[in-house]
Parts: C-alpha cells; structure tokens; sequence
C-alpha cells in the first residue's frame, strides 16, 4: 500500500468540482517535475504512483463496500447481522485482548487470527496491531456483506484460507440465487429510482447476484470454523465434529440449523423479499436465511459501539469508551439531577453538551433492545440443543443417611458436541445443583461460584489461593488443553503453552510431524464435550449428615453457560468491566428443581 493510500496530504484534500482536480494535478506535477529537473535527484517510482491520482484512496475504500452500503436495499438482513457474532468479530475487546496475548507468545503467527476475525481489513492490508478506532469501518465490521458475498472460489481449506473479491458497490455479488429478480430491477432504473453506475443518481446497487453453490454448503463456513494454531492444536473443531455427525449423514447444513426460521433447528426457512428498494419489493417469497446467525456468543463490548449503528458514528470510537452508560448519561432521570445539581460530573469534551448525550443515549437503547433480541435467540439455541433430565435417586431417602443421586445431559443436536467450536478455555458448560432443606436453606451444592464468577475447578484463583473449596464433584464440559509439567506429569491448561517446562514460553512447531502423534509434544486436548446425540450421566453423592433432620428437600438444577473464564480473561489482561459484562451474560438452561421426602 502506498503512501498516499496511508493517509498522505492528498488523500486527505476534499474533493470537489473539476477546477480543484485541475489544480491538485498541476501540484503534483509541479512537485514531482519541478523546472529544474536535470539538477534534481529523480523522485523514487512509488512517490510518482502516490501522486498520480489524488482519488486513489476513494477509489481503493470502495473496493470493499461496508455493510451500510448495503442496508438500502436489505434493511432486514442489515439490522440481523449488526447485533449478530460476525459482526462482532472485529470489535470484541476478548479477542483482542487473546489475539494480542498469543502474539505475544507466538510473534510468528502474525495476521492468523485477523484474517477470519477482520478479513476485509487483512485484505485492506491493515495492521494486525491497528487499533480499531484507526482501523476503517469495514474492517471493523468483522464478518460483513462482502466477507461472504465476495467470495467467488470454492475452498475447502481451514485456517481463514479465503480470499475476498475486490470491487465497487457496482460489481457482482455472490449468494445462493441466480439474480433474476435484480435483473428486473437493473432494466428499469428509473421505476426503481436506483443506480447502476457511479455517474447515475439514485440507490447505489450491484448489477448481477451470480449464484455460488458453495455458499449454501457446510464446506464454505469450515474455513473460519475449523482452525489450527501453528503447533498443529485445533482451537476450531466445529468441521471435524460435524463431518461425522448424523446432520451430515441426513444432509442438514451448518445453514440450516444457524440461519433458519428456528434458533438451532432445522425446521425450514421464513420466506420475503430478496430486496426492498423504497416501497417496491423484489421476490418478495423468497427462501429467507436469517442473517442472526444464532449461536452461544454474546457481545460485551460497549453498547455504543457494538450493534452496529449509523446513527452511532456521529462520534468516534474513542469518545464512545468515554461514555458512561452505565450512569445512564442522557437519560432523563440523570440529565434532570446534573441540570439541578444533584450530580456533579465532570464530562469529557466530546460529551459536554447535554443535547450530545441525550442522543448518544438513544442510541444505547437501541442497541441494548437489539442485544436484548440476540440473548432470547441465544437461550433458544441453547435449549434447542440439550435436554436435562433427573434426579434419579440411586439410594434411599432416610435421614441421617447418604443420599446418592443423577442427572442426565443430552446433546439433543444432531450437528456437533455440546458445547462444540472452541476447545480450551472457552467455552464453559457446567452443571449446577443444589440441596435445599425443610428450613428453606441451601445445606449442599456443587457447580458453585468463587469470588469472581468462576467455577471452582483447579483454575480458581480463589481455590488456588485457599480461599474456597474445591468442588470436587463439579460436573463441566469444558474441554482443557494437558501440557506435560517438569515432574513428567499433565496438568490441564487453558492455552496449549507449557508454563511448566519453559522459562520464557513460546508456541513452537513440532519437530515431527504432527499427524504421526495426532497431537503436538507435550500437549493434547481433554474433551469433555458431549457428541451429538450423546448423553452424559452427572453423578452426585450428598454426605449423611446433610441430611440430617426428616422432611420436605428440594434439589434444584440448572444448565449453565458462559464464553470465558474469568481467570483466563486476567490472564490476557481483560478490564474489570468486560469481566462485569461477561458474568452478566451468563446463561441458565433449563432451570428445574424437584422436591422429595426425607423419611425417619
């Protein structure tokens, strides 16, 4: 990329009429050939390209059109995907946070997990150590329109290996349908009020959709869902678990269950308009394929910043993260006690105006009320896809004696394990049961919270310091990495890094390889996810002098989950809020208690 393409002087020159396109042309000439060129050192090849053209850098940001350019027409797909995890990808502060923390680790990785997480930007040739708000609005849209639909070849490769088809908002899309309908609409222009040039007025659209069989098939999202990092340990295994699954067998797509009419289950599609330009519509039954993308993650970045939001990018990223909005700045409530001197608050620069704040707020609640829509998908997904049943009592109800009871998780998804994707650290499934006695009182439980909202498991920063038990009979379906400590023994991990043997630790690729091991030295996985249609059985013993005294117990479960340890979230340097924001997300799936009679 060249220097002008970085933000040069030229780049940054309004562009207007043909007189002051005249006048820049005659600078760089001027600049580049003054009178006296003899006696000049000749200018260096790459400052000439950066002057030939002061529209370059327009002409470059429209080779890849943001999503914006794209809600005209799909408003619906639009305000779907912008709440949706692919569209969180390049903002998450998490996967900053990790992808920071393993570079630091393993310098040689490099754009490895950008080029999934912000492919636009990998393309643009954007830094992996960008910050996002320098970063372009495209490339801060994670998994956008073109990420997908720019796509042209087919792969059937992992590890992000895809590449992006340049091209203005003119230049053909590719999805599931031929573009018969957009064909009707490009022939009459005028009717539609649209254009399909950049000399005409009107909604800027493409001129042909192409139809990409590969779009609609389970191969076209393994690229991103099935990854390895450089030591040949699988941080994606969504693929592996789903190539093997009963939905492949029956022909149920990733598709199916991800973008149907139903959270996680492949119960058909809705149908409407292909497109809606003005009040004419194109299609209109179409198949519809949800553009949510349902599935376990949540966002935690600021609600300013994430849905994505026109009405938000009246005020830079920055400014955002200076907004408290949790104060509820803006609000009613808040700007009435400020205008009469209940609150005193100092306010940063960008939010000093009463007015600002007032519609920064409403763009906080409307983003929240999205979020809120994404959480209900995510508890539907959930539910959707596992099934609790129990207690089964293995032993008498007496009391003074011990009682011995079970549980059963099913994975009821025929497409992959429970949880499925990430391995390692994230993300967290576990089983949380509770004894509550005649007096009303919780007297046993396991699947407890620390002090921090972790489970407490060997990684417990509580348990680790003595401040809490271990929870010895903690049902988890977390899967953990087993690196091989300086006593020969394993120990489970939550990055496959080997703390114990190396003083200074770094990802090193193995010397053989690894298919020989099917696992890298020193390191291996410890699944405990559950396959699809899998069920297991969660056994639990409660000591006999817990029940102590007859009469009515009640045994109380829950499912729960959440995307990322605490622990794990210190350890990548994660600010308090986003482990506020974290545990606030937490999930509980399909909570149910049952009562009992403990007899003399």
């Amino acid at each position: 990329m060249n220097t002008l393409d970085q933000g040069g002087a030229l780049a940054r020159l309004p562009l207007g009429g043909g007189l002051l396109h005249a006048l820049c042309v005659c600078l760089c000439l001027i600049f580049l050939f003054p009178a006296d060129a003899g006696a000049q050192r000749k200018p260096r090849a790459s400052a000439v390209a950066e002057s030939s053209d002061p529209h370059a850098k327009v002409m470059e940001d429209d080779k890849y059109p943001s999503a914006s350019k794209c809600k005209s027409c799909h408003a619906q797909i639009y305000d779907e995907w912008r709440s949706s995890n692919h569209a969180y990808a390049g903002i998450s502060p998490m996967f900053h946070k990790f992808e920071q923390k393993i570079n630091e680790l393993a310098p040689t990785i490099g754009a490895f997990c950008v080029r999934c997480h912000m492919s636009v930007g990998t393309a643009q040739g954007e830094d992996r150590a960008m910050p996002l708000w320098k970063r372009s609005q495209v490339s801060r849209e994670g998994v956008t329109c073109i990420s997908c639909h720019r796509v042209n070849e087919q792969y059937s490769k992992s590890n992000g290996e895809r590449r992006i088809e340049p091209g203005s908002i003119h230049d053909p899309v590719y999805g599931p349908f031929e573009g018969d309908g957009l064909e009707e609409v490009v022939k009459n222009p005028a009717k539609y009020r649209v254009a399909t040039n950049s000399e005409a007025r009107g909604t800027k659209i493409h001129n042909s959709a192409i139809k990409f069989e590969q779009i609609s098939k389970p191969e076209f999202c393994m690229s991103c869902h099935q990854v390895a990092v450089n030591v040949g340990i699988k941080l994606e295994v969504v693929w592996d678990q789903y190539r093997s699954s009963p939905a492949k067998e029956q022909g149920i797509t990733c598709q199916d269950c991800h973008m149907g009419k139903t959270p996680g289950k492949p119960d058909g599609y809705a149908t409407g308009p292909a497109a809606k330009i003005g009040n004419l519509t194109v299609n209109t039954t179409r198949k519809h394929s949800n553009h949510a993308f349902y599935g376990p993650g949540y966002p935690i970045a600021h609600p300013g910043i994430f849905p994505h939001n026109e009405n938000a990018e009246k005020w830079g990223m920055e400014d955002w993260l200076k907004f408290d909005y949790r104060a509820k700045w803006g609000s009613e409530d808040f700007e009435a006690d400020v205008k009469s001197g209940k609150r005193k608050v100092t306010f940063p620069p960008a939010w000093a105006d009463a007015a600002d704040r007032s519609s920064a707020w409403e763009v906080v609640q409307e983003n929240i009320e999205a979020i809120e829509k994404k959480k209900a998908q995510r508890k539907q997904v959930m539910e959707n896809g596992s099934r609790l049943d129990g207690p089964y009592f293995v032993s008498g109800l007496k009391a003074g004696e011990p009682l011995r009871f079970s549980y059963k998780v099913t994975n009821t998804d025929p497409g992959h394990n429970l949880p499925s994707g990430s391995l390692g650290a994230q993300p967290e499934i576990w089983l949380n049961v509770a004894l509550i006695g005649p007096d009303g009182k919780r007297v046993w439980e396991s699947g407890y919270l620390d002090s921090n909202g972790d489970m407490a498991d060997l990684h417990s920063l509580d348990v680790r310091a003595g401040k809490m038990r271990h929870d010895d009979q903690l049902f988890n379906l977390q899967t953990k990495f087993l690196t091989t400590n300086v006593k020969g023994t394993e120990r489970e991990m939550y990055l496959p890094v080997n703390f114990d043997v190396d003083q200074i630790p770094f990802l090193r690729p193995p010397a053989q390889p690894v298919t020989v091991m099917n696992h890298p030295p020193f390191v291996r996985m410890e699944q405990r996810s559950i396959p699809p249609l899998g069920h297991k059985i969660a056994k639990y013993s409660v000591p006999a002098e817990v029940l102590a005294s007859p009469g009515k117990y009640r045994l109380a479960v829950r499912l729960r989950s959440r995307a990322e340890p605490i622990y794990f979230m210190r350890f990548v340097g994660a600010t308090s809020d986003m482990e506020r924001s974290m545990n606030e997300w937490m999930l509980d799936i399909h909570p149910y208690s049952v009562e009992f009679e403990v007899s003399k």
